[in-house]
């Protein structure tokens, strides 16, 4: 049997490369496994050496000790890999094909999986609706920031790259298929954005730049982007976006002087839960609802507002109790007067990565280069940590067997 390395939460503000078990076909006990879960048979599942593998924001949020993720949880849902062995139930994957695994796990049999929802599937984890590898509160299903992973229901989740050299040549475009591409879309579908479309994204990190790269290819018109780190911002600027530091103020005025109005047709919140104040010093401080309310304020009277970021229901670090609970102070009154449309929760990646891989392959977008995907070791994944927790205008890919390097 072949050893196993992954990214383990060592506690607040820490991660550790340990060794870990070997993936078989079934879902053994561990950190976060829910109990119900603890021998279930995935006949149905592939063993993947992963090739590609990426740290996100939501990954972040519980490194950071902003979740109630058990020390030893196995991180990573962002995954990309080469087959290597397959279950009995198998029957449209081979060994040798390399995949894409959307982060959200789904069984493809519930009613949610045949109406599209992939999202919050009913079946595979007992808690609540909705899975995704390496995550709190989400079945246990085991983390892919590791040299091997289980992915169950492959026919169902996996997308196969047609041609593997072709793959291999766009391997730090495709791998951003597994959640930060189709979720940056999913915001932008949800907003309405369309031809002619003038758009606020907030938040310039990977999910926020892979929105951006998302509207040029809908067809904005202008896209704005907001956030309080001036090297994310430059990023954004680099690919045509207008960027808006919100340390200098409310966006509304920023907004206004790029367009003439102070108001987008579509809005988007690729921020989340640890949202600050818009100002510098002391109003930068973190304030939960503000984005959410400052999308409210610059989304014109019809307009739509999509929310890819990430909102928990348990919040340790949370400013006040109620946010603890995932209570924020929303001016939904706002929103109601201006008959906004909100859609919120997992982006159900199947419904757009079969799509954007066609336009990763066919040269309609560079999404690597507009999140500026940088590749690491799996041994330097504490680094990699580090360095975007401090707001490194970085995604990075771990590069567990260096393949990336070698393609």
């Amino acid at each position: 049997m072949s050893s196993n390395r992954g990214v383990a939460y060592a506690g607040p503000g820490r991660v550790e490369v340990i060794d870990i078990d070997y993936p078989e076909l079934v879902l053994k006990d561990g950190p976060g496994v829910n109990p119900a879960n603890v021998g279930r048979q995935v006949p149905h599942g592939v063993v993947l050496k992963v090739v590609a593998t990426n740290i996100c924001g939501s990954d972040q949020h519980m490194v950071r000790g902003r979740t109630t993720a058990p020390t030893g949880l196995v991180l990573g849902h962002e995954i990309t890999g080469e087959v290597v062995e397959k279950g009995r139930d198998v029957e449209f994957l081979e060994v040798g094909d390399l995949v894409s695994v959307p982060f959200n796990i789904a069984c493809g049999r519930c009613h949610n999986c045949k109406s599209g929802k992939t999202g919050i599937c009913l079946n595979v984890n007992p808690d609540r609706p909705g899975s995704a590898y390496g995550y709190v509160d989400m079945g246990g299903w085991v983390g892919g920031q590791a040299q091997y992973a289980l992915v169950p229901y492959a026919d169902w989740n996996a997308l196969r790259f047609p041609d593997r050299d072709q793959a291999m040549a766009k391997i730090l475009d495709l791998t951003m298929l597994s959640d930060i591409f189709p979720t940056g879309f999913h915001g932008c579908v949800s907003a309405g954005v369309g031809v002619g479309s003038t758009v606020y994204i907030a938040g310039a990190g990977p999910v926020g730049l892979a929105a951006a790269a998302s509207a040029h290819l809908l067809g904005a018109a202008v896209v704005i982007v907001g956030d309080l780190n001036k090297e994310r911002l430059d990023q954004a600027h680099s690919f045509g976006c207008e960027p808006v530091n919100v340390a200098d103020g409310d966006p509304r005025d920023q907004i206004e002087q790029i367009l003439g109005v102070p108001e987008v047709d579509a809005g988007v919140d690729a921020v989340g839960f640890e949202a600050r104040g818009h100002g510098g010093g002391s109003a930068a401080r973190e304030a939960p609802a503000t984005v959410l309310n400052s999308m409210m304020d610059v989304t014109a009277a019809g307009g739509a507002i999509g929310i890819p970021g990430l909102y928990v229901t348990g919040d340790p670090g949370a400013v006040d109790d109620a946010a603890k609970e995932g209570a924020l102070s929303i001016r939904i009154g706002l929103g109601w007067a201006k008959s906004h449309a909100f859609t919120t929760g997992q982006c159900p990646v199947m419904r757009y990565h079969r799509p954007l891989m066609k336009a990763i392959l066919h040269d309609r977008v560079q999404i690597a280069k507009a999140v500026n995907a940088t590749p690491i070791t799996l041994e330097n994944a504490a680094q990699g940590y580090a360095a975007f927790d401090k707001g490194a205008a970085h995604k990075y890919v771990l590069d567990p067997h260096g393949l990336i390097g070698s393609a």
